[in-house]
């Protein structure tokens, strides 16, 4: 199982290269970062979502060589985030918008589907049809929920050596209502839902940002990898276990060869009591963006949550929730921002 051989490798290595000062990577080694493409959203319209969608989608392609086309396969994926709840979703224009763009590229409109975790926020944010009009907002888009278990293949899973059936101190609504009856081995277990990167010719991430008191930022990197299994709540037990299960996950080589891109909207975002949303701590900026580098994407967020704390009297994230360093040092992207190469398509 080479996924499960390069987790429990990955684990075991990254507290003694951290404590070994020789074997840490140096300052010139830093993995170089991926151009992060920025737009101008003068306003929210699905006009402007699309004008602005297509642009970054045709100057990525451009500088990539990558076209967005249908492959073997002929499905894409679009990785959304609700689990905020109403207020904090990524935004339903900015998804309409990358369909289209999709479709223009030849993508038929039932090969294009959506991947979210749980039903009650899906509908709650209109992902879902409605209970009382039946409506679809996303005809002829199949939408996987994966909390209905239906979309997870026993053989990738990610499997740790954390203590097994502890009580979860994420959020007690996270798992109110799902029944502890799997197996002591079952418990160091979680399954990873494999239509992004099985199914579909390559997937494109949608996050939407928060804090989180165990990973620092609830963003990019987390929305591809907890957010996209099962039986992550075991990592909240403590601040070191949630942060490596994300950085290692997302060193997954088949995750990473059909993720495509981020695309983020700025529309709102919040800087503290997260990952609930909460209206008093919400910020929104007219940008959106488009990168290959997730953790690049987590890091400028980061700096713009701490930023928005020190402004409002709170203090910043703590530095030893370590979910980018270790993510960094997996290669999956980089954090150094200040040779970030911003190119903004608008000047």
């Amino acid at each position: 199982m080479r996924f499960k051989l390069l987790t429990v490798l990955t684990l075991a290595l990254i507290p003694w290269m951290r404590a070994d000062p020789a074997v840490a990577a140096p300052e010139g080694a830093r993995p170089a970062a991926e151009p992060v493409w920025e737009s101008q959203l003068p306003d929210f319209s699905a006009e402007t979502y699309d004008a602005k969608v297509e642009g970054l989608l045709s100057q990525f392609e451009a500088a990539t060589g990558r076209k967005l086309v249908p492959g073997e396969k002929k499905k894409v994926g679009l990785k959304i985030y609700a689990d905020s709840g109403p207020g904090m979703a990524t935004p339903l224009p900015l998804v309409r918008a990358v369909i289209r763009a999709l479709e223009r590229r030849g993508f038929a409109t039932e090969n294009i589907f959506l991947v979210g975790l749980n039903q009650l926020r899906l509908r709650m944010t209109g992902y879902l049809p409605s209970l009382v009009t039946g409506e679809s907002p996303f005809p002829g888009h199949p939408i996987f929920v994966l909390e209905s278990g239906k979309f997870y293949d026993p053989v990738w899973f990610y499997d740790s050596p954390l203590p097994q059936r502890f009580d979860p101190i994420f959020i007690e609504s996270q798992t109110r209502d799902v029944p502890n009856t799997s197996t002591k081995d079952e418990d160091r277990k979680s399954f990873l839902a494999t239509p992004l990167f099985l199914d579909a010719d390559f997937w494109i991430n949608l996050p939407v940002y928060t804090d989180h008191p165990m990973l620092g930022v609830n963003g990019a990197l987390v929305n591809a990898t907890l957010w996209n299994a099962s039986n992550t709540a075991r990592f909240f037990r403590s601040p070191a276990n949630a942060p490596a299960a994300v950085a290692e996950m997302s060193a997954i080589p088949e995750l990473r060869e059909t993720w495509a891109c981020t695309i983020v909207s700025l529309q709102h975002y919040q800087y503290i009591g997260g990952p609930f949303f909460n209206s008093l701590y919400a910020a929104s900026e007219p940008l959106i963006w488009l990168s290959r580098d997730p953790v690049l994407l987590d890091t400028l967020m980061l700096e713009r949550i701490n930023r928005l704390r020190k402004l409002t009297g709170f203090n910043p994230v703590p530095e030893d929730i370590r979910t980018l360093e270790f993510a960094e040092l997996l290669g999956v992207g980089s954090m150094n921002t200040d040779a970030a190469r911003i190119k903004r398509l608008d000047q």
